[in-house]
């Protein structure tokens, strides 16, 4: 019996291993918010004798942008079918939230790949949806299927009122079993559950990106496992481009917040522990240079010691010679005086008949002038002695020259320290969650008091320099942040529905942003944007992280 629980163990454990992610419920409801309901009407007349319209059926589209919808080419199918240009027949477009709907008609219609495509009559507006530009994903990702399945409908007791107003649409969960063609054309093999009505809407992966069209089910008596078919993306992007469709393309990586903020941590650790070895390296490096400097300086000044008291040694020396050479000859000219056998230059310019061929005595300013050199190399024997450097002098040569070092890095340090001016942010994949269609780069022009590119003052709160964006045409708020110190510039995106937009839209109407030249604006700023901020959900549907380096 252990035997068989430990090899069950075994195989369940790889399958648990590589169990895919589970969708995001804020990316599914983001991408809910561009599918919609299609119903397709009957025009007739009521008592009075005036038009109105009739449902016949419905299914599922979804926007691939503003005012252009993707559904299925059997869903329109009824809306052609009446009279030669089906004038009889209209299609309404009825949106998952709010209380405006509109028609729209058929632009392109290919059933052999049962793909149609719909343009909105009137001012509605959908938020597009982004398609993957890759890969579909792999056999046992996680997908979900969104739409309007008609049991569900019929289980609530929906009435045809009910089906004509705005509703959320249902999510069923399951996984790609696989890629195979189909009916000519290119499909997706899941088990994320349709019915009828789930016709034409989209296949999501776990970021809310359209992996493909759902189309049909495969027929099962009730014992078999239901399989259900979308139509590839490799089939919807072409039709897209054929008809001028620039649809929202996206062919990286599905990575939860959760992956990225994990990351972002092991990134910053990584990033510590190489400034901590740095650091340490450039204290190894500083002990290596402050010990060189102080045998250099210890033998340089030992060196200037010994030189000076040399000096010092041979100016004594040598007045201590002329010292007693100056008294010797003193004592040479007292004794040739004494003796007669010289006169002083004085009686010899007195005595005319003086015999010219008689001596002189030695100038008797010679032995005084012995003497004063002798003092003054007395005096300059005693100045090289009591100037020589003292052993202290070593660690005032260490002192400045490990200043001069650190000025000249400091130098370094305040220029790198100068924030403001214009960079080029560039964004990293590997650090960003990227469900739409991001920008790849980013212009910045950056002032140290929070101005961007000169008009677009940021907020400044809580230690960070950020800027709510709540546009009035479209259904998203953006959080821009900029790091001045590390140069990283990062976009947070919120995928709000409707009335999430209203209330977004009504706080950020109670207050005026200042202008990049009102005095303490960006203070200010920062306190009124709390309003928004707190209102928006816990985690942004997107983060863009951009790496900005100075623009050449």
């Amino acid at each position: 019996m252990m035997r068989i629980l430990i090899l069950l163990a075994m195989l369940i454990a790889p399958l648990a291993m590589a169990a895919p992610a589970h969708a995001e419920p804020a990316d599914i409801d983001a991408a809910a918010r561009g599918v919609v309901r299609i119903v397709i009407f009957a025009k007739g007349t009521d008592s009075q004798g005036g038009e109105s319209l009739y449902p016949l059926s419905h299914g599922t589209g979804f926007a691939v942008s503003s005012q252009r919808i993707v559904t299925n080419a059997h869903v329109v199918r009824e809306a052609l079918a009446g009279g030669t240009l089906g004038e009889d027949r209209v299609i309404g477009i009825i949106p998952p939230d709010g209380d405006a709907s509109a028609f729209a008609k058929v632009i392109a219609i290919d059933p052999g790949t049962d793909l149609a495509l719909l343009s909105i009559q009137g001012s509605l507006r959908l938020p597009p949806l982004t398609l993957v530009g890759g890969r579909a994903g792999a056999s046992g990702d996680s997908v979900t299927s969104v739409g309007y399945p008609m049991n569900v409908d019929r289980a609530q007791g929906l009435s045809i009122e009910d089906i004509v107003r705005s509703q959320p649409p249902v999510k069923s969960r399951g996984f790609i079993s696989g890629e195979r063609p189909s009916r000519q054309f290119d499909t997706i093999l899941h088990t994320a559950p349709i019915a009828r009505g789930n016709s034409g809407g989209p296949l999501l992966d776990t970021c809310g990106r359209v992996l493909g069209v759902n189309s049909f089910g495969a027929e099962s008596d009730g014992t078999d496992a239901e399989f259900y078919f979308a139509v590839s993306n490799r089939e919807l992007i072409p039709f897209l481009r054929a008809n001028g469709v620039s649809a929202q393309l996206n062919d990286l990586p599905c990575r939860s917040l959760a992956e990225i903020d994990e990351a972002e941590r092991e990134r910053r650790a990584a990033e510590a522990d190489a400034a901590r070895a740095q650091m340490e390296a450039r204290s190894e490096a500083a002990n290596e240079r402050r010990s060189r400097l102080q045998l250099e300086s210890a033998l340089a000044v030992q060196k200037e010691r010994e030189d000076r008291i040399a000096l010092a040694l041979l100016a004594l020396l040598a007045a201590i010679g002329l010292g007693v050479l100056g008294y010797a000859l003193a004592q040479r000219r007292e004794k040739e005086l004494a003796a007669g056998m010289a006169v002083t230059e004085d009686e010899a310019e007195d005595d005319p008949e003086w015999d010219d061929d008689a001596r002189t005595s030695l100038p008797h300013w010679v032995p005084y002038a012995c003497y004063g050199v002798a003092a003054v190399l007395i005096l300059t024997a005693a100045a090289l002695y009591l100037t020589r450097p003292g052993l202290d002098a070593i660690d005032r040569r260490v002192a400045a020259a490990l200043g001069e070092e650190t000025g000249s890095d400091q130098v370094s340090n305040d220029a790198a320290a100068a924030t403001a001016g214009h960079f080029l942010c560039t964004l990293e994949p590997s650090r960003s969650r990227v469900t739409g269609d991001a920008e790849r780069s980013v212009d910045l022009r950056w002032s140290a008091s929070g101005c961007v590119n000169g008009r677009t003052q940021y907020g400044f709160a809580s230690g960070q320099w950020a800027r709510v964006f709540v546009p009035n045409d479209e259904d998203v708020v953006s959080v821009a942040r900029y790091d001045p110190q590390t140069r990283t510039y990062r976009a947070d995106r919120y995928l709000l529905s409707r009335n999430a937009m209203s209330a977004a839209r009504e706080a950020r109407g109670s207050y005026s942003a200042p202008s990049c030249e009102a005095s303490d604006g960006a203070a200010q700023l920062g306190r009124q944007q709390e309003a928004v901020l707190s209102a928006l959900p816990g985690k942004p549907n997107e983060r863009l992280v951009y790496s900005c380096q100075p623009a050449e």
